[in-house]
């Protein structure tokens, strides 16, 4: 463990390391592990990995974390919400679809994670699937030919179903 006051256990992120080897060309997959295990890649545990990692810097981790869209340095909400904007679900409404789960998330201008830490709101250009446009994926399961208010009822299920203990 390292001697600096962090603010997340690194036994876990020594783990991940471990796993794989300590080696270089497995940065990427110890990334993805350290996110899928966080939610997120904690500068604590970037700084880590590039002191135990084999020809690495810090800094060449963090260069690596920050090039690839699919990393967040920020915390993401147990429940990831991509609302596709490409072309086909942009003409068929997919901005109304954004701006109501902005609303009932309560988000505000620049903020893509629900105070509670349960949602995550990202737009991604294309999800593959134009033909149900406009589309939502939330946690891997897509939301087809959505509406304002179809993604409302599937935020508030959600909601409940968490308070319920579900």
């Amino acid at each position: 463990m390292s001697t600096c006051e962090c603010k997340i256990d690194l036994t876990k992120v020594d783990e991940i390391i471990n796993s794989y080897g300590a080696k270089k060309s497995y940065l990427i997959a110890m990334l993805q592990k350290v996110q899928e295990e966080f939610r997120y890649l904690p500068i604590e545990a970037l700084t880590y990995i590039g002191t135990k990692v084999e020809d690495v810097s810090p800094a060449t981790v963090y260069g690596v974390a920050t090039f690839y869209a699919q990393f967040s340095l920020q915390p993401k909400g147990k429940y990831e919400i991509k609302v596709c904007d490409g072309t086909a679900c942009h003409v068929r409404g997919s901005m109304p679809v954004l701006n109501a789960v902005h609303q009932c998330l309560k988000l505000q201008d620049g903020s893509y994670t629900s105070d509670d830490g349960l949602f995550s709101v990202e737009t991604v250009s294309c999800l593959g699937a134009c033909g149900l446009a406009p589309v939502v994926v939330i946690n891997g399961t897509v939301y087809p030919k959505m509406t304002a208010d179809a993604i409302k009822i599937v935020i508030e299920t959600i909601i409940k179903e968490e308070k319920e203990g579900k």
